[in-house]
Order: C-alpha cells, then structure tokens, then sequence
C-alpha cells in the first residue's frame, strides 16, 4: 500500500488573528505595541548606534551629542574684561576717534574704567590710563615709559603715584 502525502499549507498562511504574523519583524514578541517603536521625540538618535547623527547635527548641531561637563555652582568664570598694552599702544588713534581717548600735552589720557590693563606688549608713548585694575607688570611698564595707571578697584594691586 502506498501512503498518500498529506498536503499542508505553509506556516505563514496559517496564522492568521491579531499578534499572530510576524511580517518580517523576527520573533512573535517584537513589535507588537508602542514601545518597539521607540517613544516619542528623538528616541533611537543615535547616541550609540549613529542612526540620525547625520540629521541630527544639521538640525541641532555637533553640540547634540557628547559630554557637556560640570562645574560647581561656586564655581563661577571671571567676566571681567582685560586688555593688553600692546592692543592700548596699536588702537591709540581709533579709541582718540571713538572717545575713549585724548591726545594732551602731556601724552594720552584714556579711559578704560571697565577693563583691567595686562603688562604683555611694550609702552612707547606716555599713557594716563584710568583702569578698574592692572597687573603690576603693566603699571611698571606704563610707569617706565613717563606714564601713570590710575585705579578706581585697589583690592590687590597698588595705585602708582605721579613722580614728576
């Protein structure tokens, strides 16, 4: 007696009802509610795998990604602004146009009342600067070339006097 092969239908056309198909998303338990798809927003950007880093960094920039670092609350940068002697000595004739500065008998009075004077650079006219602070280079500098240094902060730096 000969045995009659049984026909069956394939796997897939058998399954049928709601959860039972994979379509093509690997076991019967991925993608089956809302959270395979990766939440809301920018879920799945790529901070490991680099899906959407190249739209990512058009959008928001290389900043989006990496560490941003962290500095105490004390922690505060120093604001204040600061200015070469060399910058004073170069701008001399743009800060007389803006106001900053006047040309005397004397030599330059300039008025930087914001600012502190840093000694890089060197001094070849005599300035009179009015200066929240200077380092002492910058007062010794200024001073050696017939200038004065006038501050309106002495927390740690001393005021030059005029030796005339």
């Amino acid at each position: 007696m000969a045995m009659k092969k049984t026909h069956k239908r394939k796997k897939y056309s058998r399954a049928h009802g709601r959860g039972m198909g994979t379509a093509g998303s690997g076991a019967r338990k991925n993608n089956r509610k809302s959270g395979n798809s990766g939440g809301c927003g920018m879920s799945g950007s790529g901070k490991r795998a680099d899906q959407k880093k190249t739209l990512v960094n058009k959008l928001y920039g290389n900043s989006y990604f990496g560490k941003k670092g962290i500095t105490s609350r004390s922690t505060k940068k120093k604001k204040d602004k600061k200015m070469d002697l060399l910058k004073i000595e170069m701008n001399l004739e743009s800060f007389i146009k803006k106001g900053i500065a006047k040309k005397t008998t004397k030599g330059y009075e300039i008025k930087l009342e914001e600012y502190k004077i840093l000694g890089s650079g060197e001094v070849k006219n005599k300035l009179f600067i009015t200066a929240l602070s200077a380092s002492v280079s910058a007062i010794e500098k200024v001073k050696s070339a017939g200038g004065k240094i006038e501050l309106k902060n002495n927390s740690n730096e001393e005021e030059t006097s005029d030796e005339e």
